[in-house]
């Protein structure tokens, strides 16, 4: 178990890191979720920075995760998303930034850039101060009262709308749809439901999530929110895995499309008639490998 965990959460070696620490956090998730799914909408904010500021600060270890500062060569670890991006100059607003490293590395790149995050454990705290990089607040869902409309190029988030509260994935939208200029996209990738669960219930061998992944998404559930949210441009963008790419040296240079947007709809579709979630799963996996399916939802919507 441990050696899963420390995997799951691509601990480094040196971290030691035991059963009880493993079960600490499972505990403290479980705990924590209840909260965040029966919070109020008007302390939702509120509840969501108490208990991620709760997480981290009994948890430090998970501060210590490797994050792709590690990575040697940055352009390839991130090449499918400068092409959706485009070059710089851009105006770059990320949702969720955590401990910074995609928006620094953005900012590096000549990007004007801003970080955001909801808690006191994550964020600018990692950031000794990047030239072209500003940091923000924002619960993360209202996006429009922190942030001059029509102001963005492009909006990224990677991992977290599935920490959202799902009654606000539709005003999330509606947020970055606010914020982004016209012509501008919103490229976000989050864990494919078929693949999950995604966070700490894997290690324990759940077929739902119960940890602080408050829901994982299909295909066809974000295409309904972000075209309910007023976005009628959206396309999935073909990723090879990133091992893959390392091991044979390709750059790689996706659009997003909306034709294989509805491959992957009809796929999932298929998937999930499958009663038996592990099944699910290592199909979703397995497919994942010839680029006939993804094990996450990434894709760019787009402002018109």
């Amino acid at each position: 178990m441990v050696d899963q965990y420390k995997a799951a959460y691509h601990l480094p070696d040196s971290i030691a890191i035991s059963e009880e620490m493993a079960l600490k956090h499972w505990q403290l998730e479980k705990e924590l979720t209840q909260k965040l799914l029966q919070s109020a909408p008007e302390r939702r904010w509120e509840t969501f920075e108490e208990c991620y500021t709760t997480l981290y600060a009994e948890l430090p270890w998970l501060n210590l995760i490797r994050d792709s500062g590690s990575i040697p060569d940055l352009e390839m670890y991130y090449s499918d998303w400068l092409s959706v991006i485009g070059p710089p100059p851009k105006r770059v607003y990320e949702v969720g930034s955590g401990r910074g490293s995609f928006v620094k590395y953005l900012a590096s790149l000549g990007y004007d850039c801003t970080g955001t995050e909801i808690t006191r454990e994550r964020g600018n705290k990692f950031d000794s101060g990047t030239p072209g990089l500003n940091w923000g607040i924002t619960d993360g869902v209202h996006l429009a009262r922190f942030e001059k409309p029509g102001t963005y190029d492009v909006l990224i988030s990677d991992q977290v709308i599935e920490h959202l509260h799902p009654d606000d994935l539709v005003e999330h939208f509606r947020g970055a749809l606010a914020i982004l200029k016209t012509g501008g996209s919103y490229v976000f990738r989050t864990p494919h439901y078929c693949f999950g669960p995604s966070d700490v219930s894997r290690i324990f061998r759940c077929e739902k999530s119960k940890g602080m992944h408050l829901k994982e998404y299909t295909y066809a559930e974000i295409t309904a929110a972000v075209k309910k949210a007023g976005f009628d441009e959206i396309g999935a963008i073909p990723s090879i895995p990133y091992r893959i790419r390392e091991a044979i040296g390709v750059r790689t240079k996706p659009k997003p499309s909306s034709v294989y947007l509805k491959y992957l709809s009809i796929v999932e579709k298929v998937i999930k008639t499958i009663p038996y979630q592990p099944a699910r799963y290592s199909i979703t996996f397995l497919l994942s490998g010839f680029l006939m399916f993804r094990a996450d939802v990434f894709v760019s919507v787009t402002k018109n």
